[in-house]
């Protein structure tokens, strides 16, 4: 009975190391191929759609942001701290160069008039009272010198001391005749520092803000009463179209092109103007040149501050090369373009071209982006590139009408 027992699992045990080791070899086997297959996979050719470079001259337009300023603006401060008595505009009011716009009142100007007006009126007397002992001094001096002809009749010290005192009287009127000329000085400049109290406009505008009624303590920018100007004057009639150009757009946009542009306020209406002013200076914070159009505001249809959309005219002076938005990828380090080599060593191989994208244009075949690098006009990109496919990877291109 033991004998039986011992036998049967002898048996199963061998039956068993028999299974396994065919189940060994089964496996080895499809490892084997699998890897075969996945070799011959790793070299085969990858089949892509491609697209060929064109060239063309780049005259397309953007659409850049722009804002509608003053031709001319000014804040109103006093030039002398006084309380406003009287202010004949308000917002909105139009007006003319020169004209009275307010008038302020200041009582120590009145002080100071009336003592620069004393002090004028004393020297004035003291030089006509020296002007007087000064004849009657010379009088005396120019008789004694004819009496002195006569030898004996007047003595020579008198005749010293009469010229002396003539002398004297002639400095002293001289010294009141520039006491007179400062005093003069002094009521002048009070007298300009009147005018100041009369404020008028500077330049043909229409008031755009008003932050003062009568009564009010105005002054400079810079002392009492000057935190708000009075007034500030803007011209309406003649605008500033500020816009900022990206740096690759700046070329080929001479001075006076006249450039279109819509406002909100008026949607369906397109506006004109022409390219006025050019900083040739680019901004380092947002890489952007201001230009400037001058824009006739005839109707006063425009307002200043409105944000506009302008249509800014992108050219170069030769040819560009353009693909489809597609053909260009962009990973974390380089944006690039794969081209298909025909010839030479890497025939039938990826090739990344770095690139750097600029305008977008649309033409009959659908969008196109203009690419800067290493291309030629006519050379074969992959339609749709991605980083999948590496450099010097083996690719095809895939035949007309296959999928």
């Amino acid at each position: 009975m033991r004998s039986t027992i011992r036998a049967k699992l002898t048996i199963t045990l061998v039956a068993s190391a028999i299974c396994a080791a065919g189940f060994a070899f089964a496996c080895n086997s499809e490892s084997g191929t699998a890897q075969t297959v996945s070799a011959q996979t790793s070299n085969a050719a990858v089949e892509v759609d491609v697209v060929k470079v064109t060239t063309q001259k780049l005259d397309s337009v953007q659409n850049l942001p722009g804002e509608l300023v003053p031709y001319e603006t000014v804040d109103i401060y006093p030039k002398v701290t006084g309380y406003v008595k009287w202010i004949g505009v308000d917002r909105g009011s139009r007006v003319k160069p020169g004209e009275l716009i307010a008038q302020l009142e200041a009582p120590e100007l009145v002080a100071q008039r009336a003592e620069a007006q004393s002090k004028l009126q004393s020297a004035q007397s003291q030089l006509a009272a020296a002007q007087a002992k000064l004849a009657a001094d010379q009088g005396t001096y120019d008789k004694l010198a004819e009496a002195a002809k006569t030898p004996g009749v007047v003595a020579g010290n008198d005749l010293q001391i009469a010229a002396k005192t003539a002398d004297a009287d002639r400095a002293i009127a001289t010294s009141l005749e520039g006491s007179i000329a400062a005093a003069k000085g002094a009521l002048d400049s009070v007298a300009q520092l009147e005018l100041y109290l009369r404020i008028t406009a500077p330049f043909e505008g229409q008031v755009t803000e008003r932050n003062v009624h009568p009564g009010a303590l105005v002054g400079p920018a810079s002392g009492a009463g000057g935190a708000a100007p009075m007034l500030r004057i803007e011209t309406l009639g003649r605008l500033r179209l500020v816009v900022p150009v990206p740096d690759a757009a700046v070329a080929d946009v001479p001075a006076g092109a006249q450039i279109k542009f819509t406002v909100p306020a008026y949607p369906t209406e397109v506006f004109q103007a022409p390219v006025a002013r050019n900083s040739r200076a680019i901004d380092p914070k947002t890489r952007t040149m201001p230009v400037e159009l001058e824009v006739a505001n005839v109707g006063g249809k425009l307002t200043p501050g409105t944000y506009c959309q302008v249509q800014w005219p992108i050219r170069r002076s030769s040819p560009s090369h353009f693909v489809p938005p597609s053909a260009v990828s962009t990973n974390q380090e380089r944006t690039f373009v794969i081209r298909l080599t025909s010839s030479g060593p890497k025939a039938g191989k990826a090739e990344w071209v770095d690139v750097k994208t600029g305008a977008n244009i649309t033409s009959s075949a659908g969008p196109l982006v203009e690419v800067l690098g290493a291309l030629n006009d006519g050379d074969l990109v992959v339609l749709r590139a991605t980083d999948a496919i590496r450099q010097g990877s083996p690719v095809t291109a895939r035949a007309s009408g296959s999928h």
